[in-house]
């Protein structure tokens, strides 16, 4: 990308020198016209309509029901009223029927005015009371928002057990219960799946390589077989790697264990020391911008995260290419944002970078570089500690990768 030159919508602008401490954000299309205002407008008045609760629009049935049968209650009482009075003046003479004709007027505009008073009055008292009520009638709904709201796939053994009538909210709380227990059995024997099979292939792996390291290290071993020796270790590295990462995650999938404080700009700032000597060898320029963001969760999986986008970020680069990595507050919460130049990468093919065994090359098999599994890990430990990880392509190629987190409280629990 050309100095001055800006980048095109959807894409962010790479890091200029002396700007490493600036986040990188995504090029969002400059609205103009009265046109979008309108459009705004009318969102905002769609927006308004669609977040009114259940418990406001049953207030409002309530309310709009209650002033129709009021409407009509007045409307049938000034009937009755102007009914019985000519009744009782229908003897009277046509002169004395006259003469309170205008009594008559008096009466029932003050009945009418008094009636709609009483109307507005009880009209008010009957919406408040309708809020309570529908309150009470939702309380079984909110439980049953708030413990679905609560779970994921790593809690899943929780259950709703709500108590009270047979009624259609329990037999609705009760066929939840039993999705969750089916999602239950089924992520479970997944995740059991997965590891055992890591597991055990792992065995046969770590054979192999000690065997053909074995017949590799023979004085008389003959150069083709050499060749082909080493090729099978590079398949047997390749796949342990497969293997540790297939273990990974599915120790990511599962609920936290542990939880503690932990600063992201440190285990950034750790990762970076640990992968020095990558960094040294591959070339790149590295800059970087490590301020505290503190967090709570588990730090091997927070550590093994970052190592992920770093490492991620040296394989798929370009000669002489850059990196940069910067922790802190991004929009309120704690993050870290790893940037790398390399190849020019569509957005449409970014989500699918973070499911497994892809890769930027868009093969599934043919690098022997990772085994395809960074991104998936690096979602699935976001997800973990229910944070946010975002990708947007780099104008001039390449990626920008921003995990945002949930700050920590005040008080961080205690480890587990």
């Amino acid at each position: 990308m050309r100095p001055g030159e800006r980048p095109e919508p959807g894409q962010v602008e790479p890091t200029r020198p002396g700007d490493t401490g600036t986040w990188r954000r995504l090029n969002a299309p400059e609205p103009e016209g009265a046109g979008v205002e309108r459009s705004a407008a009318a969102a905002r008045v769609h927006r308004f309509t669609d977040n009114i609760s259940l418990r406001a629009r049953l207030t409002l049935i309530y309310g709009m029901l209650f002033f129709a049968a009021g409407s009509v209650l007045v409307l049938v009482n000034y009937l009755i009223v102007a009914f019985l009075l000519n009744a009782l003046l229908a003897e009277e003479s046509a002169a004395e029927l006259l003469a309170h004709r205008h009594l008559i007027e008096q009466v029932l505009t003050h009945v009418t005015r008094f009636s709609l008073l009483a109307l507005f009055l009880v009209g008010l008292l009957a919406v408040v009371l309708g809020y309570a009520v529908a309150g009470r009638a939702l309380s079984p709904l909110q439980k049953i928002t708030r413990i679905a709201r609560r779970l994921s796939e790593r809690s899943l053994h929780e259950r709703i057990a709500l108590s009270g009538p047979d009624d259609e909210i329990r037999e609705l709380a009760d066929t939840f219960d039993g999705m969750l227990e089916r999602l239950d059995r089924a992520f479970d024997g997944q995740r059991r799946f997965v590891a055992n099979a890591s597991h055990e292939l792992r065995t046969p792996l770590a054979i192999n390589r000690t065997l053909l390291e074995v017949a590799l290290s023979a004085p008389d071993v003959s150069p083709d077989l050499k060749s082909v020796g080493q090729t099978l270790l590079e398949t047997n590295a390749r796949h342990e790697r497969l293997i540790d990462g297939l273990l990974f995650l599915a120790k990511s999938d599962r609920e936290l264990e542990v939880r503690a404080r932990v600063d992201l700009g440190e285990v950034a700032g750790t990762v970076l020391s640990q992968l020095g000597g990558e960094l040294s060898d591959s070339g790149l320029s590295l800059r970087q911008d490590l301020r505290p963001a503190t967090v709570v969760g588990d730090p091997v999986l927070l550590e093994r995260l970052v190592a992920n986008l770093v490492e991620n970020a040296l394989k798929y680069n370009v000669e002489e290419g850059e990196v940069t990595i910067r922790s802190g507050m991004y929009e309120d919460m704690p993050a870290v944002q790893v940037e790398n130049s390399g190849k020019v990468i569509p957005a449409y093919e970014i989500e699918g970078l973070f499911e497994p065994f892809r890769r930027g090359s868009g093969d599934r098999v043919g690098s022997g570089r990772s085994a395809g599994l960074g991104l998936s890990i690096v979602r699935s430990v976001v997800r973990a500690h229910e944070g946010v990880v975002t990708a947007w392509p780099r104008a001039g190629g390449g990626l920008v990768i921003t995990v945002c987190l949930p700050p920590a409280p005040e008080t961080a629990p205690a480890r587990r």
